[in-house]
Formats: structure tokens, C-alpha cells, sequence
């Protein structure tokens, strides 16, 4: 039987079938590593002969855009990860670009295809952090035309310079600031020093984030009075850091967007107890979901993807939150833990939130 000339991702109604050829025989195994099912570097590949390739049926998601890579492993033992090299189509990403799988009728933002407008300024910044002895490296976003001395609202980013490389942040910030479809404002977007120390319900980093670098923030970026003024944006552990802030201090600010928490419950999340700071989160993760009522109650937007495993302990936020006076929101969008997932719901949903608050 004569080879396959493609070995592209085959979508149907149920499964997705993805091939890798080995015309040598050369590897060993072969498995998807993927963030949708665990084992992570998994299931396995088949050999079939006839096509002198590897294939693997994958169920379909409940998802409109998968990420994945191929866990190679060789005769002599070495593994290696890589993307799929019959799929052109790449997401990026912290620990390097995923191959990606779209169904039809995805839609990126339109804001990513908008005509050209005005560019907002970015000036580098170094935060300095005496609790945690360290320095935060800072992207301060200013629009088109601001003064450096013009009062305008705070946008504050935990892996702030990720949002900007891997989500575009700055770039819809430009083009909808530029259509007036959110109001004039700035962004911070502050580096972490150690993420998984610092974003892990840390008292220290909580109380050296009010009092050590959001002062200086609202000295490099003038900012009208009161924490109305200040929304805190984060994904995974740095959405998790926010809400840790927000109730050990509820001056800090007056809205959150917080994208797929890290809200690690024994109940729902026994797959991340080996994480070194998983007891701390959970503790605290506990007093937020048991408590009875909350006084100083804020605008919350939550997003988190439809198949992924923080779904279970985001949806046990929100009804907490909710129940303790919050106007709160959950956005259940269908992708998964990752930049682009995220990126993909700043409009309507972040877009919303800002004009809610600075409109």
C-alpha cells in the first residue's frame, strides 16, 4: 500500500487523528503531549506499518483550539519534545512555541487583523522589592499622546511582559484605545521574582505588593485617588496572587480580572499536591470558600477553559464570591491553560470590565 503524502491533524465529529512519519523505524515511542487528559506526555502512538508511520485518535475536545507537541523517544533511550512538523500552525508560549489544532469556525480576536492606529509608548521600569530583597522588571503602557504627568486609571499585570509577548496585551490596548473602545488609561506589567513563591497566597509578597510596588507604580504612573482606579489582571498563580492581595487588603484594588486561577482545593486538585506550596494555597483557598460574608466586596471577572483542570476549583470561586456580595462573573471559554486561551477573551470580557469601572 502506497504511503500517505500528508500527515496533517485529521479533525472529524468525535476524534482527531495526528501522524507522525518514520519511514527508518528510527524512534521508539511516540506520544501527545498535550494539557487536555493525563498522563500529560500522553497516550500513546500506534505503529502502523502500511503507512510507515505513527497514529494516534485523539477524542475531540470541548474546545475550539488545541495545543500540542510530540514526545519523541529514541532507541538509544533520549526523549525530546517537539511540534508537529506536518502542521504549520504554532502558538507561543513561555517554555516554547505548540503546534496547534483549530475547528472550524474559530475565530482569533478581530481586534489582531484592526488597521493601524496609534501606538501607545512602553517605558522599562525597575521595581524595587525590599521584603523579598529583589527587583521587578516592569512594561509601563502609556497611550498615544499621554503626558507623563497626565492622571490616568491602572492597569497592573502579574507576568505582565508575558501578557505583552504571548497574549498581545499591548497591542489591543493600542488598537482599541485607538477606536475608543476602552477608555484611556495605563498598564504596568510587572515580571515576578520567584513566580512560585511569590504567587502562591504569600503574605509576604501580598504585603510588599500594596506597600512596597504599588506605591512606586502610582509614583512612575499618576493615577487618580482610590482603589477604584486600579484593576489587577493575572493568569494561573498570578490570578491566585491577586485574590490572595485583595482579601488580605482590600484598599489594594477595585476590580479583578483574574484568568484560570490557581485555586488548588484537596477536593478538586489532588494532581498539583506534590507542588511545593499547594498546603499554603489550599489554606487559604479554604477561608475564601467558607466564608460566611465579606465586607469590602469588588467588580470580578473570571475566565477559565472548558477543559481544563482548574475548571472545578474556578467554578467553587465564583459561587463563593458571589455568595459574599461580589458582582462577579465566570466566562467559560473553550480553550485551554495557555496564552492564547486567555488572550481570546480580553474583548468582550476585560473590554467590559475597564469601561464598567472607568467609563
Amino acid at each position: 500500500m502506497t504511503a500517505p503524502t500528508s500527515y496533517a491533524p485529521v479533525l472529524d465529529e468525535a476524534k482527531i487523528t495526528f501522524s507522525l512519519p518514520d519511514r527508518e523505524r528510527d524512534l521508539a515511542t511516540v506520544r501527545l503531549a498535550q494539557e487536555i487528559v493525563r498522563p500529560r506526555c500522553g497516550p500513546e502512538f500506534t505503529w502502523r506499518e502500511e503507512a510507515e508511520a505513527w497514529r494516534i485518535d485523539f477524542l475531540k475536545p470541548d474546545a475550539d483550539r488545541m495545543e500540542y507537541q510530540f514526545q519523541l523517544e529514541h532507541d538509544d533511550g533520549n526523549t525530546e519534545l517537539i511540534c508537529d512538523p506536518s502542521n504549520p500552525l504554532r502558538a507561543p508560549g513561555a517554555f516554547g512555541e505548540k503546534s496547534v489544532v483549530e475547528v472550524p469556525g474559530y475565530e482569533p480576536p478581530r481586534w489582531l487583523a484592526a488597521p493601524e492606529g496609534g501606538v501607545g509608548s512602553i517605558r522599562h521600569l525597575t521595581i524595587r522589592n525590599r521584603p523579598l530583597r529583589g527587583r521587578h522588571d516592569v512594561l509601563l503602557w502609556s497611550p498615544a499622546g499621554a503626558d507623563e504627568a497626565e492622571p490616568l486609571p491602572l492597569l497592573i499585570a502579574h507576568d505582565g511582559p508575558e501578557y505583552a509577548r504571548f497574549s498581545s496585551l499591548t497591542l489591543m490596548l493600542d488598537r482599541l484605545t485607538d477606536e475608543d473602545a476602552i477608555p484611556r488609561m495605563r498598564a504596568a506589567l510587572v515580571a515576578p521574582l520567584d513566580r512560585d513563591q511569590s504567587y502562591s497566597a504569600s503574605a509576604s509578597y501580598s504585603r510588599s505588593l500594596t506597600h512596597e510596588l504599588i506605591p512606586q507604580l502610582l509614583e512612575a504612573a499618576p493615577t487618580p485617588h482610590g482603589r477604584r482606579m486600579r484593576i489587577g489582571m493575572g493568569a494561573s498563580l498570578g490570578a491566585l496572587a491577586l485574590l490572595h492581595a485583595h482579601r488580605r487588603s482590600p484598599a489594594t484594588f477595585g476590580a479583578l480580572y483574574l484568568q484560570s486561577g490557581s485555586y488548588f482545593r484537596q477536593r478538586y486538585d489532588r494532581q498539583e499536591s506534590g507542588f511545593s506550596r499547594f498546603r499554603r494555597i489550599s489554606r487559604f483557598m479554604g477561608e475564601v470558600l467558607t466564608a460566611g460574608e465579606w465586607l469590602h466586596p469588588i467588580s470580578v471577572t473570571m475566565t477559565c477553559g472548558t477543559v481544563e483542570e482548574n475548571l472545578a476549583n474556578n467554578r467553587a470561586t465564583f459561587r463563593a464570591l458571589e455568595a459574599q456580595g461580589y458582582e462577579v462573573k465566570l466566562i467559560e471559554n473553550r480553550d485551554g491553560h495557555n496564552w492564547i486561551g486567555w488572550r481570546d477573551t480580553f474583548d468582550p470580557h476585560l473590554v467590559d470590565l475597564v469601561n464598567r469601572m472607568w467609563r
